[in-house]
């Protein structure tokens, strides 16, 4: 079994009884390793080592916290693992060279397969529902894949730099090539396709014709952060944007929460955790980080 450090801060009893806040789920490689539950402000209060280079893994490009307070991840190209917070395995998935997945509201997982270049449905039993195939010339070289309220399916290739929409029958229905490693993109609820543009060290947001509303080169606009290899992005509920700005260095933050005006409200820089390799996150509400924190210390007992 993988070491699993549980470290509680004297905070977390205070915080029970204070309006609670969100947390924010951390996934890092390249020599780092880990998996790692924080407050806004840095505090770890749950960590889980993973596999890292030895275990024939060099990088975390997915990571989701469930509804139930498991998490789903990956510490395996061809593994997706559903895990408790006491480290205990439940549920894995195995597959080939995958760089994207979700758990989705009706107990099924969305699994897009590189390997063998289609996205899948999978049902809590591992039992493949349906499949959608991927697109040629390098489209099935997925980085983020995300499933729209549609049904459809928002892929990014690294490799032809597209981010394509697919109905599940697998035809494109929209695209666009920016024309790097591409590696995150998701649709906006203004409709918008916010792109994070991976080795192109910017942020685009693409209307549906395909003009861009606004962009972020090199810098976000008006301060001093700089960007580096944008990689997962989120929206929230408030319409804010959540950007990983990964190999970015220690003078950078990692993630950094933009407004709908793109002012930066929120920086989370915990070079000394993540190290250089943090390419996936997940924000975790303030409602559902209430019960987490309450797992947590229900682990620790």
């Amino acid at each position: 079994m993988r070491h699993l450090l549980v470290v509680l801060s004297l905070a977390i009893s205070a915080i029970a009884f204070a309006e609670p806040t969100p947390l924010i789920l951390v996934s890092a490689s390249y020599q780092k390793n880990l998996i790692a539950l924080c407050e806004l402000d840095g505090t770890v209060i749950w960590q889980y080592e993973t596999a890292g280079p030895d275990g024939g893994h060099a990088g975390h490009h997915e990571v989701q916290m469930l509804d139930s307070g498991n998490i789903l991840f990956h510490d395996d190209w061809n593994v997706v693992k559903e895990i408790t917070l006491a480290g205990e395995e439940v549920w894995r998935y195995e597959s080939n060279d995958v760089h994207a997945f979700t758990r989705l509201a009706d107990g099924n997982t969305m699994i897009a397969e590189s390997g063998n270049d289609r996205i899948i449905l999978v049902s809590p039993e591992g039992k493949i529902i349906s499949q959608t195939p991927l697109g040629k010339e390098g489209r099935s070289k997925t980085r983020q894949a995300e499933v729209l309220d549609s049904g459809n399916y928002l892929v990014c290739a690294e490799g032809p730099g597209t981010v394509t929409e697919y109905s599940p029958d697998g035809t494109i229905v929209w695209e666009y090539k920016i024309g790097t490693r591409v590696y995150g993109a998701i649709r906006l609820k203004n409709g918008n396709t916010l792109i994070n543009s991976g080795s192109g060290n910017s942020i685009v947001e693409v209307a549906a014709d395909k003009t861009i509303v606004w962009e972020a080169n090199q810098k976000i606009p008006g301060t001093d952060v700089s960007l580096h290899w944008t990689a997962c992005l989120e929206e929230l509920p408030n319409g804010h944007v959540v950007i990983d700005n990964c190999h970015a260095g220690p003078d950078n933050p990692q993630l950094i929460e933009l407004d709908r005006n793109r002012n930066v409200v929120w920086q989370f820089n915990e070079f000394d955790l993540v190290g250089n390799g943090m390419a996936c996150f997940d924000y975790v509400d303030a409602e559902q980080a209430d019960q987490i924190r309450r797992l947590v210390a229900a682990t620790n007992k």
